[in-house]
């Protein structure tokens, strides 16, 4: 084993025994079945567990299938090499075919161990997976939290923002999130997946452009509109993108007409209406705030814009200025804010900063 397998030399003292009585258990094994029926094709669970049954789990994760399956054909590679020193001639056809057989059973039994062992691991990661998702929603995301986050993949590199979705009707849980998972990382993400109820949520690390970063993911949703949050700068703080796209996917039945995924601040007029006060926040601090400081009757020529139908020529005259006068105000508020006052939709959320301002 030195020789042959190179990762034999690294494991541990008490890894190498185990190894050994494995292979001393194959051996044995063989013998005791070769003895109760030669014909037989039968690799029972007995067999399975005289193999395997006194090894402990931990090796599994030390020794990977690969390896194991070198070792088996190793194994019964210096078994069939010494058949002619230990067995008779007439005999050595039958003893040679009962080899085959009983290592091909041993290695269709190694496989079963390892894949029970995976789904074993991977439902656990799965529900440890889905606690940490349901931490960061609840803003209980403490060392502990991350500390799991990390041992279900979560790599903390960058900004974090959470999108939101409807469950497609034909996937199931775990074969979602691994699809979500690989669509992220095939985009240069992290990501973290859970569904909840008809809901899934999906936390994003590494993200430049939250936009951008959930169209990658967008088509593993079901149908129904697909929010994503702002940027936040950690996991520790991605509530605070959760509790925007949770906010943005309740009122995006206002905005039938919304791109698919939507931006929470793009469903802000929605959310003021739908009663969130962090988005009556967001209006006054993003909108109404950086209007009222500047210098200038911002707030003035925009509300009487709106008084006069947001027309150029009524309001000039109304503020006894000139229209260029009042032009080159609005491209003013267009640069302070980011949404352009002839615009159906911003002007809408233009008119509710400013009532919310007021108030």
């Amino acid at each position: 084993m030195e020789v042959d397998l190179p990762w034999f030399a690294d494991l541990s003292a008490e890894e190498r025994s185990w190894v050994g009585l494995i292979v001393q258990a194959g051996i044995q094994d063989f013998i005791e079945w070769f003895k109760q029926d030669t014909g037989s094709l039968a690799f029972s669970q007995v067999r399975e567990a005289s193999l395997f049954g006194g090894t402990p789990q931990t090796l599994a994760g030390t020794i990977s299938l690969h390896q194991t399956v070198d070792l088996i054909r190793l194994s019964f590679d210096v078994v069939e090499q010494n058949l002619e020193s230990i067995i008779d001639p007439e005999d050595l056809d039958m003893v040679h075919d009962a080899i085959l057989r009983y290592g091909r059973e041993a290695a269709f039994a190694t496989a079963e161990v390892y894949a029970r062992a995976a789904e074993v691991r991977g439902a656990w990661d799965a529900r440890l997976e889905a606690l940490v998702v349901d931490a960061v929603l609840r803003d209980e995301t403490d060392d502990a939290v991350l500390s799991r986050a990390s041992a279900v993949g979560w790599g903390a590199r960058g900004e974090v923002a959470v999108v939101l979705g409807a469950v497609p009707e034909e996937r199931t849980e775990a074969g979602l999130v691994d699809a979500v998972r690989r669509a992220a990382r095939g985009a240069g993400m992290d990501a973290l997946g859970a569904v909840q109820g008809h809901r899934l949520v999906v936390i994003l690390g590494g993200v430049a452009h939250p936009e951008k970063a959930a169209t990658a993911i967008v088509h593993l949703f079901g149908d129904g509109p697909v929010v994503v949050g702002p940027v936040a700068a950690d996991l520790g703080h991605a509530y605070l993108s959760a509790q925007a796209a949770s906010a943005g996917l309740r009122a995006a039945a206002g905005w039938p007409g919304a791109p698919r995924p939507v931006l929470s601040e793009d469903l802000l007029p929605e959310r003021i209406l739908a009663g969130d006060d962090g988005a009556r926040m967001e209006a006054i601090d993003s909108v109404y705030e950086p209007l009222a400081q500047a210098r200038g009757t911002l707030v003035e020529t925009l509300s009487a814009y709106f008084d006069n139908g947001s027309s150029i020529e009524p309001t000039a005259r109304a503020l006894f200025v000139h229209p260029n006068t009042v032009r080159y105000r609005l491209g003013q508020v267009a640069d302070l804010t980011g949404l352009t006052p002839s615009r159906p939709r911003d002007a809408l959320t233009l008119q509710l900063a400013l009532t919310l301002g007021r108030l």
